[in-house]
């Protein structure tokens, strides 16, 4: 697996492990939601700088972006659609 793909893995892993949305990641980390759909597909190459971003809106260490995925790594279920109601 190259390196964008590992990372597109992590962070969708990242979020979903916090039960943050596409939007509430994409806010916290001021980047736009679209831009961050395309990181989680591995279709845009982010920079160090928006990895940066991402990891200290996730309260992670940018370090875990590029952990090596399990061999029997399972793609990962998508969240519950729609905003949160307030």
């Amino acid at each position: 697996m190259d390196a964008n793909s590992r990372v597109a893995w992590n962070l969708r892993r990242l979020r979903t492990e916090q039960g943050m949305s596409q939007d509430d990641l994409a806010f916290a980390a001021g980047i736009e939601r679209a831009y961050l759909g395309y990181l989680e597909r591995g279709t845009k190459n982010p920079t160090v700088a928006t990895l940066e971003k991402i990891a200290r809106a996730l309260e992670r260490d940018i370090s875990e972006m590029f952990a090596f995925l399990p061999h029997d790594a399972q793609p990962l279920p998508p969240l519950k659609a729609g905003r949160k109601k307030s």
